[in-house]
């Protein structure tokens, strides 16, 4: 993430740690891109636990990246905490991030420790409890040794792989920023990839986080200008080809962080599971949510600043049966009241995104109830993918969201993004929803009679979330 780059270029040549170019025209999304490689968004969003929150509080308290870790022991209590507290109500997982070293320590030059763990050893942990594990790293990294042969590439090495002048890049006259890319349009480019998703699926692991895409793609960031040399979008386009062949060879999904999505999201779109949408989780809280950068959008990552408006922005290319759209984090324990942690909560899920809790045991507080909600837990069960009522981030029609469940029930989302109390009303029959229902508050679990419209006054920053039948 991009809070840990500070103090992390020294570790470059040898580690990976996680951590957006110029302000270009919005994209102004449109409709799903044609083209889709056959049978890729048939997966719904993963609900799960990540290290971000302890890894950003570590560095934000000035540990150096090279003495960040979890050890042995302290894995062994955050699985057991989030297999108790979590594994019931879906959150089958745990992710890895940046921060902490990761390191290649066998032949294949593909990584095989998080600091002091070994994958293989953390995989075997989760399995016993009924969890697996996700892993923050990026098929284009180069990790091993330059003399590292790649497999089925008829002696190829991964020192081949790495930019050479004759490259056409966007910035000929710079360096890459922290990163040994893999250029994707280099002979034995494929191999590689197929190598780094065979080696994570032979471990057990299938579920891969990639980050830094927009570096690749052109080697801009909209916060830090020029941040690398650039490989151009077809190479671009040619890694995540190889990408999406190869996740789809070994069952892995994969997770697509800071992309530009320029054109709609269409190469994205294309060949990635799941985007995000979003700037950084940072300090999280309601500012990530709604308010920084309100109303604001632009034409490279981060293409918004907020949540909220990411949901609404790109609402136009998500759906059921397509690309899936990630809000980041969620740090509830960052949140000022209730009705802020319900409203954080409820978007991720009417939006179809993933719910990514980052609280650590000792910083959730009562927060659990919050993530334990089984009655609108069922929409990322079910699959739902609702949108706003305007896909314009200046019409306030875009805090009602709405959608339907695949048995045919209705869902229907109000949320107050103002500091002050608000009242809102909308007839069903503007959302395509005929007659008269039954009405069930999601977050109250009360049925509240039949109506054919809804109206409430929230206080601020709260939300409404009801089934219809």
């Amino acid at each position: 993430m991009k809070e840990c780059l500070i103090n992390l270029w020294m570790l470059c040549a040898a580690l990976f740690v996680g951590c957006s170019n110029s302000d270009d025209e919005p994209n102004n999304p449109g409709d799903q891109p044609s083209g889709e490689v056959e049978g890729i968004h048939t997966y719904k969003a993963p609900l799960y636990w990540s290290v971000y929150e302890y890894c950003w509080k570590l560095e934000r308290a000035g540990v150096p990246a090279d003495q960040m870790d979890i050890n042995e022991q302290q894995w062994e209590e955050i699985t057991d905490w989030v297999a108790r507290e979590l594994k019931p109500y879906g959150y089958d997982m745990v992710c890895t991030d940046g921060f902490i070293p990761m390191l290649a320590t066998d032949a294949t030059g593909y990584m095989t420790q998080y600091g002091s763990m070994p994958l293989k050893k953390l995989v075997d942990m989760c399995k016993r409890k009924g969890l697996k594990v996700g892993i923050y790293d990026n098929p284009l990294w180069i990790h091993g040794a330059d003399n590292t042969p790649i497999q089925g590439a008829g002696g190829v090495t991964f020192g081949d792989l790495k930019y050479k002048t004759s490259d056409t890049v966007k910035h000929p006259d710079k360096s890459d920023l922290w990163f040994q890319w893999a250029v994707a349009t280099h002979p034995g480019a494929k191999e590689f990839i197929d190598g780094f998703f065979k080696h994570y699926a032979n471990l057990g692991i299938h579920y891969i986080r990639m980050d830094f895409l927009s570096w690749y793609e052109d080697g801009n960031d909209r916060g830090m200008g020029t941040v690398g040399r650039g490989y151009g979008r077809e190479c671009y386009e040619q890694a995540l080809k190889y990408i999406c062949e190869s996740a789809a060879k070994y069952g892995v999904f994969t997770s697509l962080v800071m992309p530009h999505l320029y054109k709609s999201a269409e190469l994205e779109s294309k060949y990635g599971h799941m985007v995000r949408i979003v700037a950084d989780t940072g300090n999280g809280g309601w500012g990530h949510f709604s308010d920084n950068d309100r109303r604001k959008s632009y034409g490279s990552w981060p293409n918004c600043n907020n949540m909220f408006d990411g949901f609404v922005y790109w609402s136009k290319v998500a759906g059921r049966g397509k690309v899936i759209m990630d809000g980041d984090f969620l740090r509830l324990n960052t949140f000022s009241s209730d009705d802020q942690k319900r409203s954080v909560v409820s978007l991720q899920l009417l939006a179809g995104g993933p719910v990514t809790v980052a609280d650590q045991p000792s910083t959730i507080g009562d927060n659990l109830k919050f993530y334990q909600n089984e009655e609108i837990l069922a929409l990322n069960k079910d699959g739902f993918v609702g949108r706003p009522l305007s896909a314009s981030l200046i019409d306030n029609k875009n805090q009602i969201w709405f959608g339907q469940m695949s048995n045919g029930s209705w869902v229907v989302g109000i949320f107050n993004r103002d500091a002050s109390q608000k009242s809102f009303s909308v007839k069903f029959s503007e959302l395509g929803i005929s007659g008269k229902r039954k009405v069930r508050d999601l977050w109250l679990h009360a049925d509240e009679g039949e109506a054919d419209r809804l109206e409430v006054t929230l206080p601020a920053h709260a939300c409404k979330i009801v089934l219809l039948n």
